[in-house]
């Protein structure tokens, strides 16, 4: 269900649905329009919006009905997630049947889950005043913050296979670094999605006839302004994407690398985890590559879905590796 909310999450923003609901009811949100008039009260609402006015003017009910549908979905999806986690959490808790060592960790997930949901209004907030869209940054905020709480799961899963070892053991140096890239890759995946920079430069392997984009060499627009400013000026979607394609190749090579240093190395348990990542991460640059060739003003929306979706499982299978490591002497 983590992984779905991910997944609704970006749907939405490949729609432009965000900004559909205009306001954050917990309980009364629950029940979407029902009759025509709340359907023209909600519509009314969107209306006074800039993403309104400056994107979709002509928009119809109809039109206003399908991006409500995915916003609606995606909250509808992450309230039934708080209670499928906290009902059994909160019982278990009470009859003593979870100790202190689950619950600890479960806290961290709680915790993490409440504010990537907080980040989440506060980027929707942000798309109601002067922009058409939300913050490219707060959106980047609130995507991270999901991927924490999936890597708060994951360590929660692998800290309970290994409950009760004496000693401590700790994951091996060179997984690390991938998994730390691999996350520093993830925050441009964020700032890619929030600055719509995939739609600059839809040429591979160069980027618009260039390897490194003209206005990255100009040392006069290496400025705060620029990368503040990125829905006015090309500098900062040229250098996330510039970015974003070089940390792809540069784990595509590290991941290649991990494999043939721990192949020979570990125990047959754990060969499938250093699989995984090697298929997962070719799979994703071919995504990547296919993604950014049919960009025709818009990103395509089962390519961006799947690509995302790939990118996230390839992130968690690291973090399987990572956390599995600890078991053996590697």
């Amino acid at each position: 269900m983590l992984v779905g909310q991910v997944i609704l999450g970006g749907i939405t923003r490949l729609t432009g649905s965000g900004l559909s609901i205009t306001k954050w009811d917990v309980i009364t949100g629950v029940i979407p329009p029902l009759n025509h008039s709340s359907w023209i009260h909600e519509f009314e609402l969107y209306k006074q919006t800039p993403q309104f006015h400056k994107l979709n003017a002509s928009f119809t009910l109809h039109n206003f009905k399908f991006i409500y549908f995915w916003e609606y979905f995606h909250r509808l999806w992450v309230r039934a997630l708080g209670f499928i986690f906290l009902i059994p959490f909160i019982i278990f808790v009470i009859k003593k049947q979870i100790n202190s060592y689950l619950i600890k960790r479960l806290a961290v997930v709680i915790l993490l889950t409440i504010l990537t949901a907080s980040a989440g209004w506060i980027m929707v907030l942000s798309g109601f005043v002067n922009r058409p869209w939300v913050n490219a940054y707060k959106l980047t905020l609130h995507f991270i913050l999901a991927v924490l709480v999936i890597t708060a799961m994951i360590k929660t899963i692998a800290d309970v296979y290994n409950f009760g070892m004496k000693v401590k053991l700790k994951p091996h140096k060179f997984v690390a670094i991938v998994v730390g890239i691999a996350f520093v890759q993830m925050i441009f995946a964020g700032l890619m999605s929030g600055m719509k920079a995939g739609l600059y430069y839809p040429s591979w392997p160069d980027m618009n006839g260039e390897f490194i984009p003209s206005v990255l060499k100009n040392a006069g627009n290496w400025n705060f302004s620029n990368l503040s400013n990125y829905d006015r000026f090309l500098f900062a979607p040229a250098l996330i994407q510039f970015m974003h394609r070089f940390l792809a190749y540069l784990l595509v090579i590290l991941t290649v690398v991990m494999f043939y240093k721990l192949r020979n190395k570990v125990s047959n348990n754990l060969k499938k985890w250093i699989q995984f990542p090697l298929v997962l991460v070719f799979v994703q640059v071919v995504l990547g590559v296919l993604m950014v060739l049919n960009v025709q003003g818009k990103i395509p929306l089962i390519l961006g879905v799947t690509h995302q979706l790939i990118g996230l499982l390839f992130f968690m299978s690291l973090l399987f590796l990572f956390f599995k490591t600890r078991e053996f002497k590697v």
